[in-house]
């Protein structure tokens, strides 16, 4: 059984400009020790399928309209908010996507470690206090002792990141969520994140969802990759396969405008166009008015998610009858 298994997952926003249907039918699995990337452009249901598994979607305008969560098989999005607090930030963390904003800035970096030891582990002051300054260590935080005691004001925000990264492992979680942690660093600073949750999979066992932007990032840290467009899944694949063939349109898009160090060119490629709006989707194919092999039939059904092979799926119209 998979560690974590999202089944058809639909998440949709009601506001006064209409339905945003931000998460449209996602499924993908995860097994314990893996790392599964999850990659689009801003606005694909990237965040918010992570906030969906963290039962932490906006309860005001959002809602869980179908699908399965299953962690050990147990489907979270049946548990009541007691039931998913004793898991969130226990069994399930996550590092969200900018530290200032998610640190509150008027407890020391060490009491906000303490609080979730105390909570879940039932740990005393004293030994919650040992605990956050062995973490603070763990993820590399010269003088821990100090630190611990400072506010998120006083760390620069490649440190802030570190303390984001101890706060989520502080209770040995099963899953880590990393939505987008080295996007606000610099690229030294990112490289040491990205290091350091490497060695902690391998130290602590534990399956990473990691969200970016970056494809670079990805390949060095997935096993796996879901390619996310306007709240769809359009591509999953291994990574290395991936990379070597990318199958849909917008994959390769996205592919080709990463910079080739070895080519001299003159313009970078852009992937032309926007991801469309949440509310105004067009029909047929949702990439359709961006894609460089559309054709009338596109334009008039709705492309299925395609299975190719055990670790490959396509959704494109070209793939359909293969």
């Amino acid at each position: 059984m998979s560690l974590l298994e999202v089944k058809d997952l639909k998440t949709y926003f009601y506001t006064d400009a209409g339905c945003a249907k931000a998460v449209d039918g996602v499924s993908f699995s995860l097994d314990k020790g893996k790392v599964l990337g999850i990659v689009g452009e801003s606005g694909c249901g990237k965040s918010v399928t992570s906030l969906s598994i963290m039962g932490l979607v906006d309860p005001v305008t959002g809602r869980h309209e179908g699908g399965e969560i299953l962690f050990h098989g147990e489907d979270l999005s049946k548990l009541s908010e007691k039931e998913k607090r004793k898991i969130r930030g226990n069994k399930i963390s996550m590092i969200f996507q900018e530290p200032m904003t998610s640190l509150n800035p008027v407890f020391t970096v060490g009491y906000q470690i303490e609080e979730a030891l105390m909570l879940h582990l039932g740990m005393d002051k004293n030994a919650a206090r040992q605990r956050a300054v062995e973490l603070l260590k763990l993820v590399e935080i010269p003088e821990a002792e100090k630190r611990v005691d400072e506010y998120p004001h006083q760390l620069s925000g490649g440190m802030r990141q570190r303390v984001m990264i101890a706060m989520a492992l502080s209770c040995n979680p099963e899953l880590l969520i990393a939505d987008e942690p080295t996007t606000a660093l610099d690229v030294t600073i990112q490289a040491q994140i990205l290091e350091l949750l490497n060695e902690l999979k391998d130290k602590l066992g534990m399956a990473i969802i990691f969200i970016t932007h970056d494809l670079g990032v990805i390949s060095e840290m997935a096993d796996e990759v879901v390619v996310m467009y306007a709240g769809e899944i359009v591509e999953k694949a291994e990574t290395r396969q991936l990379f070597d063939n990318p199958m849909h349109p917008y994959t390769e898009g996205l592919m080709a405008s990463i910079p080739d160090i070895d080519q001299e060119v003159d313009r970078l490629q852009t992937l032309e166009g926007l991801v469309p709006s949440l509310y105004d989707m067009p029909s047929g194919c949702r990439f359709g008015p961006r894609c460089k092999y559309y054709t009338e039939e596109c334009g008039k059904n709705h492309s299925q998610l395609t299975r190719l092979s055990d670790q490959r799926e396509v959704r494109c119209r070209r793939y359909e009858h293969e």
